[in-house]
C-alpha cells in the first residue's frame, strides 16, 4: 500500500496549526495588555489555581519545558508577579506562589482567557462540545500511551 501523506489532511498537523493560532492570539491579547506570552500566562493560570507548586510541578501540569517554565518564572519573578521561597520541608525545592499583582493580572487574564474559549466554540451545540471534549480526553490518552517511554513497538 502506497499511501501518501497530505500535510493538509494530517490530523497532527492540523491540530499543531489550531493550537499555533489559539496560542498566538491569546498571546496577541496578553502581550499587549499585560506584557505576558504564552509561557508566562501559562505560568499564571496554573498557579492562580494552584498556588505554592515548584517549577517542576508547573511544567507537569503545563506540559511545557522546564527551561520554557523557569524562564517564564525568571520574568514573572522579576516584574513582581511571582515570589519563590524555600520548601520548609525540602530545603532544594522552591515554591512560587503569585503576589498581589500576579493574583490581580490572574483575576484580569482569566475571564478574558473564557470568553475567548467561548468565542472560539461559538457555533457548536452544546452536544457538539461534549463529543468534542469527549474526543480530546480520549486523544490525549492515545497520545500519552503512544509516547510513553515504556511503549511496546
Amino acid at each position: 500500500m502506497n499511501e501518501q501523506l497530505v500535510l493538509e489532511d494530517f490530523l497532527p498537523h492540523r491540530l499543531s496549526v489550531l493550537s499555533n493560532i489559539v496560542s498566538s492570539t491569546l498571546a496577541g491579547l496578553f502581550g499587549r495588555h499585560y506584557d505576558l506570552g504564552i509561557p508566562e500566562w501559562r505560568v499564571i493560570a496554573v498557579l492562580g489555581r494552584c498556588s505554592g507548586l515548584s517549577a517542576v510541578a508547573v511544567a507537569e501540569r503545563t506540559l511545557m519545558d522546564k527551561v520554557a517554565v523557569s524562564r517564564a518564572v525568571s520574568k514573572l519573578l522579576k516584574s513582581g508577579r511571582v515570589e519563590r521561597r524555600t520548601d520548609d520541608g525540602d530545603r532544594r525545592r522552591s515554591i512560587l506562589t503569585l503576589t498581589d499583582a500576579g493574583r490581580a493580572v490572574h483575576r484580569q487574564i482569566a475571564p478574558l482567557a473564557l470568553q475567548f474559549e467561548r468565542d472560539l466554540l461559538h457555533g457548536l451545540d452544546p452536544d457538539e462540545v461534549r463529543v468534542l471534549d469527549l474526543l480530546t480526553e480520549r486523544l490525549l490518552a492515545r497520545a500519552r500511551r503512544i509516547g510513553s517511554p515504556d511503549r511496546q513497538p
